[in-house]
C-alpha cells in the first residue's frame, strides 16, 4: 500500500529547504537527500490536506523520465542505496519509494517551460496580448490548440506563497547569461519534444511541463529536481482531447478544477480538500503513472 507523509523528519539530517512538495536535506560528499511528499500545491499554495501515495508516485515517474531522457541531458540522480544514507531508526518503507540521493548542484534561477498547447496562464495571456513570453502568436488559437512548434516560456522562481510569473527570454538571459539561457532553453525544448512524442505513443497528450537545472562546479548544466511529473506538467488522454475547452487531465487540474467553484482568492492559507477530490486526485495520478511509465502501485 502507498505510504502517507506529509513533511520529512530525519533527525540527524540537516533540512536545508522546505519546499511546495520536497524536503532537501544535506548529505556529506556534495550530495542531497530528496524527499517527495503527498503535500500538494494549487495556484501556489501548498494545500492543507495530503494526496496519499503523491510522492511515491512523483518519484517514480521521475525517475522513469530521468532514465529515459538521459541521453540528451545528464540529470542530479546518484543511485545511492537509500539504506546508506538515512539516519539510524529512520523508516526505510515509508522514504524508499519518495526519496532519492541526487548531486548538490547551483540552481539555475528559471522556472523552464515548454509549452506545446496554449492553455492556462499561456491561454490567459495570449488573449490579452496575442503573445507569450514575448513570443508573438499566430492570431485566431484557441483554448487547447496545439501550437505551431512547441516555444520555451520562462517564468520566474517564485517563493513558497508567491507566484510565478512569466517573463521573456531576454529576462533569463539578463538574470544568468547568454549562454546558460541558450542551453537551459535548448534542453527545455529536446525534453519536452522527445517525451511528447513517447507518451503520444502511448495515448497521453504534454500539453506543457516545467523543468529545472542546475550546474555543478565546473558550469555543466543537469535537469534537477523533478521530471515530467503530473506536478509540473499537464497530461491529457488523447482520446478526449479537443480544442476549445480545458481537457480532462491525469494531473492536478482535477484539484485546480475544484478550487476554481470556490469563494477563494488563491491565496494562503488554502481551503480544505473533499475526500473524493484527494482520492479522485490520487487516483488520476496512478494512471498518469501506468499509463506513461507501465507502473502500478502495490
Amino acid at each position: 500500500m502507498p505510504t502517507t507523509l506529509l513533511q520529512s523528519n530525519l533527525p540527524g539530517l540537516e533540512l536545508i529547504h522546505r519546499g511546495k512538495v520536497r524536503d532537501v536535506h544535506a548529505l556529506p560528499g556534495n550530495r542531497l537527500l530528496i524527499v517527495a511528499t503527498d503535500r500538494l500545491s494549487a495556484f501556489d499554495v501548498v494545500l492543507p490536506d495530503p494526496i496519499p501515495g503523491k510522492g511515491e508516485m512523483l518519484t517514480q515517474i521521475s525517475n522513469f523520465w530521468f532514465g529515459k531522457t538521459a541521453h540528451i541531458m545528464p540529470n542530479h540522480l546518484l543511485h545511492t542505496p537509500l539504506e546508506d544514507v538515512l539516519p539510524q531508526g529512520a523508516n526505510l518503507a515509508l522514504y524508499s519509494k519518495r526519496a532519492v540521493v541526487t548531486k548538490r548542484l547551483k540552481p539555475v534561477p528559471v522556472e523552464a517551460i515548454a509549452r506545446g498547447y496554449l492553455i492556462g496562464s499561456g491561454w490567459k495571456d495570449y488573449r490579452a496580448t496575442g503573445s507569450l513570453c514575448g513570443i508573438k502568436l499566430p492570431a485566431g488559437l484557441r483554448q487547447a490548440e496545439q501550437l505551431p512548434e512547441p516555444i520555451f516560456t520562462p517564468s520566474t522562481k517564485a517563493a513558497v506563497g508567491d507566484h510565478d510569473e512569466n517573463v521573456s527570454f531576454d529576462a533569463v538571459v539578463a538574470a544568468v547569461g547568454k549562454d546558460l539561457a541558450e542551453q537551459v532553453r535548448d534542453a527545455t525544448l529536446a525534453i519536452y519534444k522527445w517525451a511528447a512524442a513517447y507518451a503520444a505513443e502511448r495515448g497521453i497528450i504534454i500539453a506543457d511541463t516545467k523543468f529545472e537545472f542546475g550546474t555543478d562546479e565546473d558550469g555543466k548544466l543537469y535537469v534537477m529536481d523533478e521530471m515530467l511529473t503530473p506536478d509540473s506538467s499537464r497530461f491529457w488522454p488523447a482520446d478526449q482531447y479537443q480544442v476549445g475547452i480545458s481537457p480532462p487531465s491525469y494531473d492536478k487540474q482535477f484539484v485546480r478544477d475544484y478550487l476554481e467553484t470556490l469563494d477563494w482568492n488563491k491565496q494562503a492559507p488554502g481551503p480544505r480538500i473533499p475526500a473524493d477530490v484527494i482520492n479522485g486526485t490520487a487516483a488520476k495520478y496512478a494512471e498518469a503513472l501506468q499509463r506513461v511509465a507501465g507502473i502500478t502501485l502495490d
